[in-house]
């Protein structure tokens, strides 16, 4: 048992100590300075309006898909789930550079809507939408699917005795029975979008005022300004710990 708890005091140091060189390292004299620069005002703004884009994106797309996953049965519905949860685990420059592949000026879909407003998408803001987008859904979707596997069926089909069309029912029953569910993912999602880096730097770039989010204003200010770097960095374990704790009854069972 000692040895046990040398390596599960070892394991809690590897992932504890870096935050609390995070607390230690950061700027509390000069913080509020620091957050109040315009530069940083300005990743702030960006990444909390791309980040709610982000969100919407993953929940118009997100919810059907997941409604199709949990309710339909089709031949290939298991690789698309597969597909569908991938970028969870994916390297996020992988998938950024998929992005480029696919909407960049020579891409599968951006070659032929180079004319149309708002393209080309990379080094946009609504590139830096999309590429969050992709790495936040899967949340959204597992989350969701979890949740309509769960309903228990028979309250939508009393809705419908009673003349409730499809859409209706959706929205006013299954809706709020898989609410917590949806509460959560959405939650997830929008975290995992403010704090995405990879992709978004890949296919959007790190434009001051037009492409540079938090995370990426993180990565040029530890070239120039590391305390300021250090204090949007605090920021971001700051909103991670706050959905943790506002989630930790349904995801940490405490």
């Amino acid at each position: 048992m000692k040895r046990v708890a040398v390596l599960a005091g070892a394991g809690a140091a590897l992932l504890v100590l870096p935050l609390a060189g995070l607390l230690q390292r950061a700027p509390w004299s000069t913080i509020g300075s620091e957050l109040a620069a315009p530069e940083a005002r300005e990743a702030l703004r960006l990444s909390l309006v791309c980040s709610a884009g982000a969100l919407a994106v993953a929940v118009v797309l997100g919810l059907p898909l997941a409604w199709v996953l949990a309710r339909s049965s089709f031949p290939g519905r298991s690789l698309l789930r597969a597909l569908v949860i991938l970028p969870m685990v994916l390297p996020p420059v992988v998938g950024g550079v998929g992005l480029l592949a696919v909407f960049g000026r020579r891409g599968l879909l951006g070659a032929h809507l180079g004319d149309l407003p708002g393209f080309p998408l990379p080094f946009t803001t609504a590139g830096v939408v999309l590429a969050q987008a992709f790495v936040a859904m899967p949340f959204l979707v597992v989350a969701a699917e979890a949740g309509l596997r769960q309903v228990d069926r028979r309250y939508e089909d009393a809705a419908a005795t009673l003349g409730a069309r499809p859409w209706h029912r959706f929205r006013t029953v299954t809706v709020p029975l898989i609410a917590p569910s949806l509460v959560a993912g959405a939650a997830l999602a929008w975290a995992r979008a403010l704090g995405e880096f990879g992709a978004t730097v890949t296919f959007a770039g790190s434009l001051p005022g037009r492409t540079r989010t938090l995370p990426t204003a993180i990565y040029a200010g530890l070239q120039s300004r590391p305390e300021s770097a250090v204090a949007l960095s605090v920021v971001l374990l700051a909103v991670s710990l706050a959905v943790l704790v506002g989630l930790r009854g349904r995801w940490l069972g405490t």
